[in-house]
């Protein structure tokens, strides 16, 4: 922080350092997702749940399953300090974070890690670059990893991400230690898509490769591929094999014929059954991107804590235009969710809170990255 301070004139309080990350542990996600279940995202009219146990059961004896990838990312962020800068009245966090991402790959049955990235990053204030130069932060990173703590230990800074310190409208509630956590997170989803990016280059994913994100499809295509017709195809194209499963979700977006709130429609949802694929726009974040979203129950509901335990959330981005007009052919909707189903077992019983809804594949990607990390009390006292 005494490196920093000096690099970017700034004033170090030597403020109290503390974790910012939830502990593991399911929840619900209440968000605002602007799901439209009137139209459905499926080519066939599917109003009931639909039974997969039988074709789960007979892919199941085929052996191979049409999953061979599993990606996942993961961030742990804390505040390192807060600091000053000139004439500025204001106080901002020094937000830290360590970031991991991992594709895993299964051959023969085997998992084994195909790649893996991990980065330091520091995420400050905007006005810290108060001339707004080029290349600003980047020489601060230079200089950083030239101290004498950060040789000893042998890690680096890979990037100082700023984050923006104007009073939006309409946010009240958006502290500055969210928004440098913010761009914590979409240095990890940048990495992700990386990676999907390099399996596609190398012509691995294809109809009977697919890859499994853990979570959301948070991508979004950037203001370039926005501009560029080129950039923008192959922009979709990277995720046309890319399954996004969520474990934690808000339920309250399912909504019945008369518009109305039904998360009993989920809780609900019997065991290896799916419900209609729906329609996904959020046009602020994702602008004409559209998504298929469905949800399936891979556990039994008397077994579990909870209604929601067991079931999770699956996304398709719609690539195509006729997907886009039409849907997802409902024969694919039914095979991605059986293989999903055949993939819960063995499960991490009593060691995740969150076993129910866990794929143990993925659970295993997500094991791999957080052995890599350095401890939270390491990691603090770096700064």
């Amino acid at each position: 922080m005494s490196v920093l301070a000096r690099e970017t004139d700034g004033t170090s309080y030597k403020a109290y350092k503390y974790s910012l990350d939830d502990a593991e542990r399911p929840y619900i996600d209440y968000g605002e997702d602007e799901i439209i279940w009137q139209k459905r995202a499926e080519t066939e009219q599917v109003r009931k749940y639909v039974n997969l146990s039988d074709l789960s059961k007979k892919l199941l004896s085929q052996g191979e399953s049409i999953f061979k990838y599993f990606l996942d990312g993961s961030r742990r962020v804390c505040k390192a300090d807060d600091m000053s800068y000139g004439g500025d009245n204001g106080i901002y966090p020094v937000v830290a974070g360590q970031i991991g991402v991992a594709c895993s790959e299964r051959v023969n049955k085997k998992l084994k890690i195909k790649n893996f990235k991990y980065e330091i990053v520091l995420s400050l204030p905007d006005i810290a670059n108060a001339d707004g130069k080029n290349g600003f932060f980047e020489s601060k990173v230079i200089k950083l990893n030239e101290s004498k703590i950060l040789k000893r230990v042998n890690l680096e800074i890979a990037n100082i991400l700023p984050y923006r310190t104007n009073k939006a409208k309409n946010f009240k509630d958006d502290k500055f230690e969210d928004r440098g956590t913010a761009r914590v997170q979409e240095r990890m989803l940048a990495l992700e898509q990386d990676m999907v990016a390099e399996l596609v280059r190398k012509n691995k994913l294809n109809q009977d490769n697919y890859l499994i994100k853990d979570g959301s499809l948070e991508y979004k295509p950037s203001s370039q591929d926005l501009k560029d017709k080129n950039k923008y195809k192959i922009f979709m194209n990277n995720y046309n094999w890319v399954i996004g499963v969520s474990k934690n979700f808000n339920p309250e977006v399912c909504l019945d014929a008369n518009g109305k709130s039904n998360p009993e429609y989920i809780a609900n949802l019997p065991l290896y059954h799916r419900t209609p694929a729906a329609c996904f726009k959020n046009p602020k974040f994702f602008g004409d991107m559209q998504f298929a979203v469905w949800y399936v129950r891979i556990r039994d509901r008397l077994k579990t804590r909870t209604a929601f335990d067991g079931v999770l959330k699956l996304e398709k981005m719609l690539v195509t235009r006729e997907e886009n007009e039409f849907g997802i052919e409902s024969n694919l909707i039914n095979l991605l969710s059986a293989n999903i189903i055949n993939e819960r077992s063995p499960v991490c019983y009593g060691s995740d809170l969150r076993w129910a809804n866990h794929l143990y594949p993925v659970y295993l990607t997500e094991r791999y990255i957080k052995s890599k990390y350095l401890s939270s009390e390491s990691f603090l006292n770096l700064f």
